[in-house]
Parts: structure tokens; C-alpha cells; sequence
């Protein structure tokens, strides 16, 4: 089922690897969806560190799935599959996808969509998929985070950290935070974090060891020296989730308190996932995430938004790593 649809239309797209100059104003076909997707005329998309590395060069999207940057988007379904049967044409959803969110089209496939929580706007919604997809699925699904167990969060005034911060202490968990300068270890407070860590002044590891006997769990975004301090900052029993490398995958470490303090040490990329998983990690987020959003107890943090026009503008305030939230790119 379809309405009339434009032919061409406005995409991001990516000259060459390289700077976010590389980023320039393209026209490609509207694509049609297949049986089990639909077809979303984009309003917002989210801007996410996958995002960089791509027009990098370094993350190439998965077989089949689009070359245009943007893995999260909000807007209005204009066309339906032959096989979907839980949405219909003019609803409003936000959705994950495995790129061509840098569009003014965007096909998803349908169980990976979910509806505008009430009391959000279709921009806040934008800045959702990505983020609470990944915090979901690796802390709560996979590390197994649970009520009244202490929780690290690195960056935490970034997306992911604001998110991590947020669910954590919504399910009750004691929350430390790793950021600096002072106004994004406010920020941090602001997103509920109970002790917020200023790398620069403090070190987290003496910190977490001193006051609660060692994090049962990390989440980490930074890799590098970051690696072998999580693993002392870690409780017995602890699980240290790594789903970036920022300062470098690299690393000799000695193992060996793995083992002594029976650590599971994990790590996940979310757009490399079966689709099947990404369906139920949108299912467990409808039942479990949802209500809490709706209730207000859970507010997407957004910094700033930009004309999809100005997306070099948008990876460059990415990059600077000065913003606090979400950075949302409105088509």
C-alpha cells in the first residue's frame, strides 16, 4: 500500500572518506518498501558516533543495508510491505535502521519501528533508537544489570552516557559517572548519576574502590588505558560492557584479575545484530522502557539540532565532544 511519493529526493551523502567536509547535499531514488518494511518520510534523524566513523571510512554499512549515514529516525509512514501488518500508512514512529537515515526517505524494516512515547515531540523521539537500543541490549539484556547493584558510566553526558545514566537509576541501580569539565559533570547529575567522577581531577578507579568496593557494572566508551582501569575498578563477579574504542583498541593488559575476580569482560556493536535480536530488544523497550518515558521518569536529553543541510556542522559539534545529549539533524 503506497500514496503518491516524489521520485527523487534529499540525501546526505559522502564524497570521499575524510573530514566532515565530506558530507555534501545529494538526490538519490525514493526507495520502495520491501515485503516486511516500511517506508518513513523522515522528520529527524540522529546524529551518533557511528556516524563519524563511517565517513571516516572505517565502519562500512552491512551487506544490503544503504551507504547513507543515520541509524536512528523519526517521521510518518507513507507506504507498508506486503507482509506488515502492525502499522499503517500516517502513523508517526521512531525506528531504528542499518543506515539512510540522512534522507528525506527512509525504508525500516517494521518490528524495528516503535511509536512516538506520549509527551515527546518527533525531534526529542529522533535522538531515542540508537542509544536506548544499545544501553538495552547491553546492559540490561546482556550484562544483566540489576536493582541496587552499583553502575559506571564513562562520558556520561554524551548520548549513550545520558541514556546509560538515565535507565540505570530508573531500574535502580547506584550510578557513578566519568566526565569533565564541571558543566558536563553537572549534566550528569542532571540525568540522575548518584556520584559524578571528574577524570581530570579524580581517578575513577580509586574512587569506585574507595567508596563502593569496585563497580558490578562499567560501561565503557574509551578504550585505551581505560581498559586495564575498568578491570581494577571492577567488583568480584563485576561485567565490563565496551561497545567503543575513542582512545584505541590496542592495549597490553595483564588478564589475570579476569580470572581472579571472575569478570566477564563483553563487548557489542549494534548495527552488525540479526535483525530477529533487534526486534526483541524493541519489544523488551515497548513493555519495560516506554511506560517510564511516558511517565516523565525518563527524559531524552537533546543539545541541539541542525537543518539536515548542515550535517558537516552537526559531526563537526560531534567531534568537539563539548555537547551534552543528543545532536539531532531535522529534514
Amino acid at each position: 500500500m503506497t500514496s503518491t511519493l516524489p521520485e527523487q529526493m534529499k540525501v546526505i551523502e559522502i564524497t570521499e572518506p575524510g573530514g566532515p567536509e565530506a558530507l555534501c547535499v545529494g538526490s538519490r531514488p525514493v526507495p520502495q518498501p520491501k515485503p516486511q518494511e516500511v517506508l518513513i518520510k523522515v522528520v529527524a534523524t540522529g546524529v551518533n558516533g557511528p556516524d563519524i566513523v563511517q565517513r571516516k571510512g572505517l565502519y562500512p554499512p552491512p551487506k544490503g543495508a544503504s551507504d547513507l549515514l543515520g541509524l536512528e529516525i523519526t517521521g510518518t509512514i507513507v507506504a507498508i510491505g506486503s507482509d506488515v501488518k502492525e502499522w499503517s500508512v500516517g502513523d508517526q514512529v521512531c525506528a531504528l535502521t542499518n543506515g539512510g537515515g540522512y534522507a528525506e526517505y527512509c525504508a525500516v524494516l517494521a518490528p524495528h519501528c516503535l511509536p512516538i512515547p506520549k509527551g515527546l515531540s518527533l525531534l526529542e523521539a529522533a535522538g531515542i533508537p540508537e542509544t536506548f537500543f544499545t544501553v538495552w541490549s547491553n546492559i540490561f539484556m546482556g550484562a544483566g544489570l540489576k536493582e541496587g547493584e552499583n553502575f559506571l558510566v564513562h562520558g556520561g553526558s554524551g548520548g549513550i552516557g545520558s541514556t546509560a545514566i538515565m535507565l540505570g537509576k530508573a531500574f535502580g541501580a547506584k550510578v557513578y559517572a566519568t566526565d569533565s569539565p564541571a558543566e558536563r559533570c553537572e549534566a550528569c547529575k542532571s540525568f540522575g548519576a548518584d556520584r559524578v567522577i571528574d577524570y581530570n581531577t579524580e581517578d575513577f578507579v580509586e574512587v569506585v574502590r574507595d567508596e563502593i568496593k569496585g563497580a558490578d557494572v562499567i560501561l565503557d566508551i574509551v578504550g585505551g588505558d581505560y581498559i586495564a582501569r575498568n578491570i581494577k575498578a571492577a567488583a568480584p563477579d563485576g561485567r565490563i560492557v565496551q561497545i567503543a574504542f575513542n582512545k584505541g583498541s590496542k592495549v597490553d593488559i595483564n588478564l589475570m584479575p579476569i580470572m581472579l575476580k571472575r569478570l566477564l569482560y563483553t563487548g557489542s556493536t549494534l548495527r552488525s545484530r540479526p535483525d530477529a535480536s533487534k526486534s526483541e530488544i524493541a519489544a523488551q523497550l515497548r513493555e519495560k522502557v516506554w511506560p517510564l518515558i511516558e511517565a516523565g521518569k525518563i527524559k531524552p536529553a537533546v543539545h541541539k539540532t541542525f537543518p539536515l543541510e548542515q550535517a558537516a556542522e552537526a559531526h563537526r559539534l560531534m567531534e568537539s565532544a563539548t555537547h551534552v545529549g543528543k545532536i539531532i539533524l531535522e529534514v
